[in-house]
């Protein structure tokens, strides 16, 4: 496949912010078409975007013979339907993160995508950007060691949308959408990281509860977890904290030092050794999704190996099941 024609479903925010423009900036790759179930949105995005054809039903989007790959950009509950019937049509898929909304409609892709042998590929795209591979050089290049111990902490104070009515509330707090609430939609950037320098986790759990009560999903939550080598993790997410508690940050602790860095504002990487301390800053691309959607397009040019398939990214989706007890 030389010549990608990509029709997207959907075509909210990450599609103007992160992704949508970088599908045209690699070569023999173009948007032909986009959907979205309100015709404003999508002729907007059209006509915004200079794509030739818009609808409002995915199965005719689908259905295009111009369109001969699918990116899949709607909330999570709607990934596995999708991302199906694009690969029983015989179209690749790139489905936005979390690959679903809960570790069974994950299982269901990928025994569709071997069925059909139709590639579906997911969009961590952090592993791909310039701040997270220097992540893995350092550790990968021995600078703190041999790793013993990883820790996530991450905190925010509430958004004045989560203080909505119910029936008004972000699709990201709607669990029966998003399959929980804010910690499935951020945690799956920080979990795949980390799988991703360390391989799959095996053993998870975790204790979550609601403390700001102003939505119905979880709003605090701590985990523990085991990856295959061994090394043993925690971590604690709260999204209703006071400002005064906010942090983004990961540690890897090694018996030769440690390195922390963020995942969602990239401040500087800070690596602790006995040569003191350094901090590394790492400029990452303008659209932020450019180096992993470049990868998927050459894979299916066959000029490339994307290592993000729906295969390497289900364990992230059976990690955040097992620490929310789903």
């Amino acid at each position: 496949m030389k010549i990608l024609k990509w029709g997207f479903i959907g075509c909210g925010e990450v599609c103007e912010i992160k992704s949508g423009p970088a599908f045209g900036m690699v070569e023999g790759s173009s948007v032909v078409a986009v959907m979205s179930r309100h015709a404003e949105k999508a002729r907007s995005y059209a006509e915004r975007h200079g794509v030739p054809r818009w609808y409002t039903d995915a199965q005719q989007l689908i259905d295009d013979p111009d369109v001969n790959a699918v990116y899949v950009a709607t909330p999570p509950s709607s990934h596995a339907t999708f991302a199906i019937m694009a690969m029983k049509a015989g179209k690749p898929v790139y489905v936005e993160k979390p690959l679903a909304s809960c570790y069974e409609d994950c299982a269901r892709i990928n025994r569709i995508s071997e069925l059909t042998g139709v590639p579906c590929f997911v969009a961590y795209y952090r592993r791909y950007l310039p701040y997270f591979q220097k992540v893995k050089d350092i550790v990968d290049g021995g600078v703190i060691g041999s790793v013993i111990n990883v820790q996530i902490r991450f905190a925010v104070p509430p958004r004045q949308l989560d203080y909505s009515h119910p029936e008004t509330l972000p699709w990201r707090l709607q669990p029966d959408i998003a399959g929980g609430g804010y910690f499935y939609d951020l945690a799956p950037h920080q979990l795949d990281l980390l799988q991703y320098y360390f391989g799959v986790i095996v053993e998870a759990q975790g204790i979550c509860a609601n403390r700001g009560r102003l939505y119905s999903a979880e709003d605090s939550v701590s985990a523990v977890f085991r990856f295959e080598n061994g090394v043993p993790g925690s971590g604690s997410w709260c999204f209703v904290a006071h400002e005064s508690a906010t942090t983004d940050r990961i540690e890897i602790v090694g018996d030769r030092g440690s390195l922390s860095f963020s995942v969602f504002s990239y401040s500087p990487i800070v690596v602790h050794t006995s040569k003191g301390t350094e901090n590394i800053e790492v400029e990452n691309p303008s659209y932020v999704q450019y180096p992993i959607i470049k990868n998927v397009i050459e894979h299916l040019q066959g000029i490339a190996l994307c290592e993000c398939t729906s295969i390497t990214a289900t364990p992230t989706n059976w990690v955040l099941d097992r620490i929310l007890g789903k």
